[in-house]
C-alpha cells in the first residue's frame, strides 16, 4: 500500500474514531434540567391529589408486579428491544426511590433521566409525561414519598441482548426525540372550552394515549406528541400483539360514530352500549387508572376526543347496508366465509353484525374490525377475549377462541367476511396473517 493511501486510510479512520466519540459524549453529557424551585409544605389534600394523579397516569399498571406489593416493580414489559422489568418505585431508600428528591423524581418522571445521569428506557412514558405541570409533579411526589408503602425489592435484569443494552444511545435518542418539558409545558390558552383544555391535558399528558394509539417512526419515537399532526392518535400500532385502534374522528376506524357518552362508558367500564368491549392491554388501562377518574374528567377526555378530526387517508369505511343481514337471515350463505360466520358467531354478534345492546359489540363498522391492521380482529378469533370485571359492570363477559377448531385459511375467509359484510369496506386477511398471529401467540 502506498504511503499516500495508507495515509488516507488513516485519516477515515480517525475522522470515524473522532466522530464516535463525539456522539457518544453527547449521549452521556449530563443534562441540565429546571428545578422546581419551591416544594410547598405538605398541606391536607396534597397527598390524595398526588393518588388521583398517580391512576390517571396509570402508574400502577408497569409498576406492580405483585398486588401485595404495589410499585414495586418488576413486571415484564415487552419491547422492540427485548423485554424490560419495571423497576421498583416505592419509597425504599436501598431499592427504590427513597433517596430521590423532588427535582430528581421530577428528572425520571419528565426528563427520562433516572439516577447516576442513566436515560431510562421509554416503556417509561417521559416523552408525554413531559407535558405534566409542576404542581402535579410536586403532588405526584408528596404521593409516593408519604402515602406508598417502601417495599425492599431489587429490580431484574433487562432480557435485552447486547449491543442492544448499552444505555449510552438512549441518551442520544432522548436528545433526539424527547420533548423539553421546559419549552413544551402544557398550553390551555390553545382551547376556548376549558373542558376540553382538560381532556387535552390528560389525554396528552398523565394519561400518555399517544403511547399505544400513535404510530412510531422506525426509531421507535412516537411519530407525534400533540394534536398538532393529524398523525396523532390515529391507531393501527401494535401494541403486545393487539392493534391500537383511532382515537380519531375517522367513521370507521375510529371514534366517528361513537358519542361522548360511549367514551365515557368505555373508559369507566370497559365497554359502551353498542360500539365496543375492550381487549388486550386496554383492559389493564381501565382496570387500573381510568374507571377511578372523575365524572368532570371523563368527560373532558371524551370532550377533547371529540375535536379531534378524522385522518387524511382512512384505508376503510363503513356505510350501512342491509343485504348481508338479509342474506343470512333468508339462510343464503355466499360463500366459506358466510357459512363459518352462521356457525360460529352468529349466535351472538347475530346475523345483523349488531349483537346486543351492552353486552356484545357490534360488528358493522366497529373500528376495531376495520382497523388497516387486522391483527387484533385475527387475534380475537384465534384466542378470544374477557371483558375486565369492574365496580361499575362486575361481570366479566368473555368471548371464545376459535384457533382451536379453525384452520389458518378458515380464519382469514371468516374474518375477511366480517370485514366487508354489512357495509364495512377494509381489506381481506390472508392465510399468512393469521399464520403469524398464532405462532406469535
Amino acid at each position: 500500500m502506498s504511503a499516500a493511501r495508507a495515509g488516507s486510510v488513516l485519516t477515515w479512520m480517525l475522522s470515524v474514531v473522532v466522530f464516535v466519540t463525539a456522539v457518544v459524549l453527547l449521549a452521556l453529557w449530563p443534562t441540565r434540567t429546571r428545578e422546581i424551585a419551591v416544594q410547598p409544605p405538605l398541606e391536607p389534600g396534597l397527598v390524595e391529589r398526588g393518588r388521583y394523579i398517580a391512576l390517571a397516569a396509570d402508574c400502577g399498571a408497569c409498576h406492580t408486579a405483585n398486588r401485595a406489593a404495589p410499585f414495586a416493580g418488576g413486571l415484564a414489559l415487552a419491547s422492540p428491544l427485548g423485554v424490560i422489568y419495571s423497576t421498583n418505585i416505592t419509597p425504599d431508600p436501598e431499592t427504590g426511590i427513597g433517596r430521590y428528591t423532588l427535582n430528581d423524581f421530577d428528572r425520571a418522571v419528565r426528563h427520562g433521566i433516572g439516577s447516576g445521569n442513566v436515560t431510562l428506557y421509554p416503556a417509561m412514558p417521559y416523552p408525554s409525561y413531559a407535558h405534566m405541570t409542576d404542581a402535579d409533579i410536586v403532588a405526584l411526589y408528596a404521593y409516593f414519598t408519604h402515602e406508598v408503602q417502601p417495599v425492599r425489592s431489587r429490580g431484574r435484569r433487562n432480557g435485552i441482548p447486547w449491543p442492544l443494552s448499552m444505555r449510552w444511545p438512549l441518551g442520544f435518542w432522548r436528545r433526539l426525540f424527547a420533548p423539553d418539558p421546559d419549552s413544551v409545558a402544557f398550553d390551555a390558552s390553545g382551547y376556548h372550552d376549558p373542558a376540553v383544555a382538560r381532556g387535552a391535558y390528560l389525554v396528552e399528558g398523565p394519561g400518555h394515549c399517544g403511547s399505544c394509539h400513535t404510530p412510531r417512526a422506525f426509531t421507535l419515537q412516537e411519530r407525534a406528541l400533540d394534536d398538532s399532526k393529524e398523525i396523532y392518535l390515529a391507531g393501527n400500532a401494535l401494541v403486545e400483539g393487539w392493534t391500537a385502534v383511532s382515537l380519531r374522528g375517522d367513521p370507521a376506524e375510529g371514534l366517528g360514530r361513537w358519542s361522548t357518552q360511549d367514551i365515557v362508558s368505555t373508559l369507566r367500564t370497559a365497554h359502551n352500549a353498542t360500539h365496543a368491549v375492550v381487549g388486550g392491554p386496554m383492559n389493564d388501562v381501565v382496570v387500573n387508572s381510568t374507571q377511578y377518574l372523575s365524572d368532570a374528567d371523563l368527560a373532558a377526555i371524551a370532550a377533547y376526543l371529540k375535536t379531534l378530526p378524522a385522518g387524511a387517508h382512512p384505508a376503510s369505511s363503513f356505510s350501512a347496508d342491509p343485504a348481508t343481514a338479509s342474506a343470512l337471515a333468508a339462510g343464503r350463505e355466499s360463500g366459506r366465509g358466510a357459512q363459518l360466520y352462521d356457525d360460529n358467531c352468529s349466535a351472538c354478534h347475530r346475523t345483523d353484525g349488531k349483537g346486543a345492546t351492552e353486552v356484545i359489540p357490534e360488528l358493522a363498522g366497529n373500528s376495531s374490525v376495520l382497523a388497516a391492521d387486522p391483527t387484533s380482529i385475527v387475534r380475537l378469533i384465534l384466542q378470544g377475549s374477557r371483558l375486565p370485571a369492574t365496580p361499575a359492570a362486575p361481570s366479566a363477559l368473555g368471548m371464545p377462541g376459535f384457533g382451536w377448531r379453525l384452520s389458518d385459511g378458515e380464519v382469514a375467509e371468516l374474518g375477511t367476511f366480517v370485514r366487508q359484510s354489512w357495509g364495512n369496506h377494509a381489506a381481506p386477511i390472508t392465510a399468512k396473517t393469521v399464520h403469524a398471529v398464532r405462532s406469535a401467540l
